[in-house]
């Protein structure tokens, strides 16, 4: 059975028992139909005078079942029964999206309602009017769901950000999905072969076989990446980049479930100097109010003008060699200690050279085995992302280490944007803990960064895909700054945080008993969040999901060119 009017499948009529609103209004559902969460509905309003009908259109925010009649809980046996008359009711709430034309009038009470199907529902959540879309999941009735592709692109917004619970939101799975649709959907253009992302890889070793098909995958899931007008395939074009194993002299690559098509990386100690990378093995380098900080910026400008090219990334500082952290460390200490100005700067006291000192040799167990010079070919451990998708291991390093590679690679990769001048090709970064990097409180280099790439990166091409388990302690602006937010599963406490009052009380509620795989994805153009489901990844997640690709076939030695 259809509606009269719009010829979309009957579902019910408008209640009269409850009041209608322009804003939300309940529906009683007919005998042989129903509505579930998530639906979409449309329905029309004549109004007086006017030819042109009010199509209003809805998303289904709550359903129930009653017994009419029933007075009392025992009531339902008698009426299962037979003794007692009654009848079993059912109605969905229904949630405003889209008034056309936009008279925003109350649905009557009787009008007929219609599902949303085909063009109708596209209208409903605003898909008609995207000239360019992206796929990202699929609705609970398996329909593709979209998101603005100018609100990715920075055209007029960029940035994702998502939350959720670590193991069971699903963040990073979601985030590579993104990847994955924003490469395979045409939606980029032609600049999507141009189009790169980096993948900052936090825990395990989950993004190392981004190159290798999942044997897990069904056919249920191929069936899902074909709705979604997507391949079911692993990425082509990947490049692995681990850190040299701590005290390893071969500089070979520390990884554990992977042993081929591995690229260790490293800083010599010249990059190290002349980018001036010093601040970044100083969580609170920024903090004005710590003293030790002044000597800190007079020796980052002392190795970037003093130090001199010692061949094969190694440096002379003030006649001195220097091919180790140790080494470097072992000169600035000396210079420190003896109250040279030009390294301390003018009236600092000892014990402010001290925390300074007692700081930096705090980092080289961290950082050791990745800013030195007694490696051959140093050109080949350096960081130049070649491939589209480019996974930066941190997994195994300390903390320390993992601020120091984050912020040392994503300050480089600004600059290159910041020098070109031009928004494309596109940059996604994809970024896990931010909570870490860019925490409410304090101030820090890298959290500085991760501002710039919030409020410029729009206008520069690089995008953020950021994630953490609880938005309410990432940086404020970073978070107002994305256009797309996603929620996965969340904690209780944390759904009642203000940071998701973008999500209506019902969803927020649904977040908390969210299963892995479905997100809730808010977007501008829509006034209620979507829930949607993402496929099972086509590429594998672990060793024994490993198919064929990229990932089993190389057969090149990772030892190669190593000392």
């Amino acid at each position: 059975m259809t509606s009269p009017d719009n010829h979309q499948p009957f579902v019910g009529r408008v209640l009269g028992t409850e009041p209608a609103t322009p804003l939300e209004f309940w529906v009683a559902i007919a005998d042989g139909h129903y509505l579930q969460l998530d639906d979409v509905v449309l329905l029309e309003r004549r109004l007086p005078g006017v030819a042109r009908p009010v199509k209003i259109f809805g998303i289904v925010t709550e359903v129930r079942a009653r017994h009419e009649g029933a007075r009392f809980d025992s009531d339902v046996f008698l009426i299962e029964d037979g003794v007692l008359p009654g009848e079993v009711a059912e109605a969905a709430k229904i949630m405003a999206m889209r008034f056309e034309p936009e008279v925003f009038v109350a649905p009557m009470p009787g009008e007929v309602v219609s599902k949303g199907t085909g063009e109708a529902r596209d209208q409903a959540l605003f898909f008609d009017g995207m000239k360019r879309k992206v796929p990202v999941g699929l609705s609970r009735d398996g329909e593709p769901v979209y998101v603005n592709t100018e609100f990715i692109d920075g055209s007029r917004g960029a940035h994702f950000n998502i939350s959720g619970i670590s193991g069971v939101a699903t963040k990073t799975s979601y985030a590579v999905f993104l990847l994955h649709s924003l490469f395979n959907s045409g939606q980029l253009g032609p600049a999507a072969h141009n189009t790169k992302a980096l993948i900052f890889n936090v825990k395990g070793e989950d993004l190392l076989f981004l190159d290798s098909e999942n044997r897990e995958l069904d056919d249920e899931n191929r069936q899902r990446y074909e709705a979604l007008g997507l391949p079911a395939e692993p990425f082509k074009s990947v490049e692995l980049w681990v850190p040299p194993r701590p005290g390893d002299s071969s500089g070979a690559p520390h990884a554990g479930s992977r042993l081929k098509g591995l690229n260790p990386f490293c800083w010599t100690l010249l990059d190290f100097c002349r980018d001036g990378l010093l601040p970044f093995l100083f969580a609170d380098a920024d903090d004005e109010r710590q003293q030790y900080t002044i000597v800190l910026h007079n020796v980052t400008e002392k190795l970037r003008k003093e130090a001199k090219d010692g061949g094969e990334g190694a440096v002379i500082l003030e006649k001195a060699p220097c091919r180790t952290f140790e080494d470097l460390i072992a000169i600035i200490t000396q210079r420190l200690e003896e109250g040279e100005p030009g390294w301390t700067g003018r009236s600092i006291g000892t014990g402010t050279v001290n925390a300074f000192v007692r700081r930096l040799h705090s980092a080289r167990r961290d950082v050791g085995h990745l800013v030195r010079a007694d490696l051959s070919n140093p050109e080949k451990r350096r960081l130049d992302f070649q491939a589209q998708v480019a996974v930066v291991d941190i997994a195994k390093l300390s903390s320390r280490a993992q601020r120091f590679v984050v912020g040392a690679v994503l300050r480089r990769e600004f600059e290159r944007k910041e020098e070109a001048g031009s928004r494309t090709p596109l940059l996604f970064v994809v970024l896990d803990e931010l909570n870490k990097y860019a925490p409410r409180k304090g101030r820090s280099p890298i959290k500085e960064i991760l501002l710039d790439i919030a409020e410029r990166g729009r206008s520069l091409g690089v995008i953020l895909i950021g994630a953490q388990q609880t938005a309410s302690e990432v940086e404020r602006r970073i978070i107002a700054n994305s256009s797309v937010r996603v929620v996965g599963r969340l904690d209780s406490a944390e759904a009642g945080r203000p940071e998701y009052a973008f999500l209506p009380s019902a969803v927020r509620q649904r977040a908390t008993i969210a299963k892995p795989g479905t997100m809730i994805v808010a977007q501008p153009e829509l006034p209620v969040p979507l829930v949607l489901n993402f496929p099972f990844p086509a590429w594998a997640t672990r060793l024994d999901e490993m198919g064929s690709g990229d990932g089993g076939e190389d057969e090149s030695d990772p030892f190669d060119d190593l000392g």
